[in-house]
């Protein structure tokens, strides 16, 4: 009897061992996890369609027009001032004019120049920022943004950009890295641009546990809510928050951005990126790490995860 009371005690300990062990190991890698978990927020206008080009209806409906679409057979409509019966010299030409005309408008639908109100060029850019674990408010910010804001429409997404702009312009004294880049190209090639850039910020996260993309929320176990209060501890260590704006803008207001490589250049950049007009915007992505106000970076962790980044 003493023997099994023995065995049981040696059981016990070493189960209480085991689970010891394992609360250790799974509690740090959850932590971990969490602590590497993002938000993002975002959404696109590629495809609505006040983007698209503009229809045949553009050329016909006119009494004074060339062109018929009423499924009449003709394809043109000539002025009955020709004597009735068209023909002629002046008519051959006229013709041809019309015809040219129309060719060219099909021929710009190709390079987005015949995309309505928009113009051919489009900047694709980035702009990451890593701010000091002091600025926890601005995850709190950014997660708030997430819950409220409508991504499914333009105005929407305009939003978002200028919202997110303002966030980190609040938060000048805890900029202590920065990176930028930006690409213009035509319109035909900007979506595939920017969804290439997108994939390749966002496989830098191990989770995103809060997303408002396209008018879809979706929030995971391990999101952060809203506290009521902000503790802000301004002796902590230098640990840190990244947050990557990435944008399709038309047109040439972000076209000529220049490398970011001190407060004053990051400055201009937020202010220009929070004035971009809700017409120009085709897409955008605002990405931070971590989402929870709880986390932070290491040193280690920004300087490996994201390498681009450049002390100001």
């Amino acid at each position: 009897m003493q023997k099994v009371k023995a065995h049981v005690k040696v059981w016990t300990r070493s189960l209480a061992a085991v689970s010891l062990v394992a609360m250790i190991v799974f509690g740090g890698a959850h932590e971990a996890f969490a602590k590497r978990s993002g938000g993002r927020i975002g959404g696109s206008s590629f495809s609505a369609p006040t983007r698209s080009a503009p229809s045949n209806s553009a050329y016909s409906g006119s009494s004074n027009g060339y062109y018929n679409n009423s499924g009449g057979g003709g394809f043109f409509f000539l002025p009955m001032f020709f004597g009735g019966g068209g023909g002629g010299l002046f008519t051959i030409l006229l013709l041809v004019i019309v015809a040219g005309a129309i060719m060219q408008a099909f021929r710009g639908r190709g390079d987005g120049e015949g995309i309505t109100g928009m113009a051919s060029k489009v900047t694709v850019a980035k702009i990451q920022v890593g701010l000091l674990s002091s600025a926890r408010s601005l995850q709190q910010e950014l997660t708030r943004l997430a819950l409220e804001s409508d991504t499914s429409s333009v105005e929407g997404l305009a939003t978002v950009t200028r919202e997110t702009a303002i966030s980190l312009m609040r938060h000048p004294e805890y900029w202590v890295y920065v990176s930028s880049a930006n690409e213009n190209t035509k319109f035909a090639l900007a979506e595939q641009k920017f969804n290439s850039l997108v994939m390749s910020e966002r496989s830098k996260l191990n989770e995103e546990v809060l997303s408002n993309v396209g008018g879809r929320v979706l929030q995971g176990k391990t999101a952060a809510t809203l506290p009521s209060t902000v503790s802000l501890d301004l002796e902590a260590p230098s640990e840190y928050i990244v947050v990557t704006l990435l944008l399709a803008v038309a047109g040439d207001s972000l076209s000529k951005l220049p490398p970011l490589r001190s407060t004053a250049d990051l400055q201009s950049a937020l202010s220009a990126i929070g004035s971009v007009p809700a017409d120009n915007l085709l897409a955008v992505e605002v990405l931070w790490e971590p989402q929870s106000d709880d986390y932070t970076l290491t040193t280690d962790e920004v300087l490996t995860i994201y390498p681009d980044l450049v002390r100001i």
